[in-house]
């Protein structure tokens, strides 16, 4: 007979007859028909649909200074707190970066924290990433944190292969070290490693279960973190478990009964869907997305903060008083400090995100920016719509740069204009000699003195 519950999430009476129990095999379950490893790895689909349901408040948490910093040379204590400060900007005054986590290793990390700390801000609020011991959480205690980030791995690779443990073992030490930490005084963050090549039922449901029976023991907030370590999660409805991330998140509500306040999304890009994975915890019940800025992280990287800040505002517009042109802030900082190299096509932060190369385009442009611009880059981003002319511009790419160039003219130009065509002529001579590069502004300007000179008087320029 099945045993009806009230669901007060649903508010309905539930019949599922469907119950889970601690499995321990003598060897590890490493589902091979999904993941071969000598071949890419298979989506399976089950046609099993779960309800979408997106909490009452979403936020962002931020990774920048933990995952990213793993993939970065070390930062100094001036960088870290630099990079805070923007981070504090961008989440605006309610905090949509909610949470920053840190490293507690070195007395660098240390003093980055105690001036982070000193700064007084109420977000992002600090949080660690510690090891499974004791003294390790003291640590955290001590640096008054009230929550940090404790590994506790949950697929057979991890548990069986790198730990050498039993399910059962893994399970008894990770609630040992998770009661320690309510001890201290800090809420436990659960890591809930390569979740998407675990076994669901067989694992992570039952330790979720074990955790909110001793989270209602101890009346204490305990949260789950459900990490996507290999990046092999899918956002795909109907996706068969454990890759499916609308099972995942609906599962460790449904069955294991965790509010969405207390469940965590952490990716990777190893698959290209870094960024749609997260959107789609926020949207199947999950309050927190996990990222770093540019996306910068262990191999491939993490879901960009600054990609999740566009997502918040798409799905519930700028309830939070978001600055984006902090981005942009974010991006040249990170290139002119820390040297890092942003691909051209990166989107928002990317030079080229904005830039228009093909004539068509630039054609569009010069009657409506709206065409082709993905919304008003230069009031959002402090970006203005760029272009590079070269032999794919046509004359309508060398009108928009006169156009752009020569911002104060109160009188149009027109790509039909006649100086237009010769600026284009000339440059069609460049390419056909054989140049690869785009023509510099500096070039163009000799050439609009050359053959718009008229045109430039009459628009107050001097020629």
């Amino acid at each position: 007979m099945f045993e009806m519950k009230y669901n007060p999430g649903y508010n309905t009476f539930d019949s599922d007859s469907y119950t889970t129990h601690l499995e321990n095999p003598r060897e590890p379950v490493l589902f091979r028909n999904t993941f071969p490893y000598d071949e890419v790895p298979r989506i399976g689909f089950n046609h099993r649909l779960v309800p979408m349901k997106m909490p009452k408040d979403i936020w962002i948490t931020d990774t920048t200074f933990r995952d990213g910093q793993q993939a970065m040379p070390p930062y100094t204590v001036k960088q870290v707190v630099d990079i805070y400060k923007m981070l504090h900007r961008l989440g605006g005054p309610k905090g949509l970066i909610r949470q920053c986590e840190f490293f507690l290793y070195t007395k660098k990390d240390q003093k980055a924290v105690e001036e982070i700390q000193a700064l007084g801000y109420k977000f992002p609020e600090v949080t660690g990433w510690v090891r499974a011991r004791r003294k390790d959480l003291e640590l955290a205690k001590k640096m008054g944190l009230k929550e940090t980030g404790i590994l506790t791995s949950c697929s057979d690779y991890h548990i069986y292969l790198k730990l050498k443990m039993t399910r059962r073992q893994a399970l008894r030490e990770y609630l040992r070290v998770v009661r320690e930490a309510l001890d201290v005084g800090i809420t436990p963050r659960c890591h809930f490693e390569d979740a998407t090549r675990a076994d669901y039922y067989g694992f992570v449901v039952p330790f979720a279960h074990e955790l909110m029976k001793l989270a209602e023991e101890s009346k204490s907030v305990i949260k789950i973190r459900i990490c996507d370590t290999m990046g092999l999660g899918v956002p795909y409805p109907g996706c068969a478990m454990p890759r499916s991330v609308p099972g995942l998140i609906y599962g460790l509500q449904y069955y294991a009964g965790f509010p969405s306040e207390w469940l965590e999304w952490h990716g990777h890009n190893d698959l290209y869907l870094v960024t749609a994975n997260a959107v789609s915890a926020w949207l199947y019940g999950c309050s927190a997305a996990n990222g770093t800025l540019l996306g910068i992280g262990e191999r491939t990287g993490n879901p960009p903060v600054e990609g999740m800040v566009v997502n918040y505002l798409q799905l519930r517009g700028n309830d939070c008083g978001v600055d984006t042109t902090v981005i942009t802030e974010i991006a040249d900082y990170f290139e002119n400090e820390l040297n890092v190299q942003i691909p051209t096509n990166q989107p928002l932060i990317g030079r080229s995100f904005n830039t228009t190369r093909a004539g068509i385009h630039a054609d569009g442009l010069l009657k409506n920016e709206e065409i082709y611009n993905v919304f008003n880059t230069e009031k959002l981003l402090n970006r203005p719509v760029e272009l590079a002319v070269t032999d794919k511009s046509g004359q309508a790419g060398v009108a928009l740069w006169v156009k752009k160039y020569f911002k104060k003219a109160k009188t149009p130009i027109s790509k039909n204009d006649e100086g237009v065509q010769k600026i284009y002529e000339w440059m069609m001579t460049q390419y056909d000699a054989g140049r690869t590069t785009a023509i510099a502004d500096e070039e163009l300007v000799v050439q609009a003195k050359t053959h718009l000179a008229s045109w430039l008087k009459e628009n107050g320029y001097e020629v």
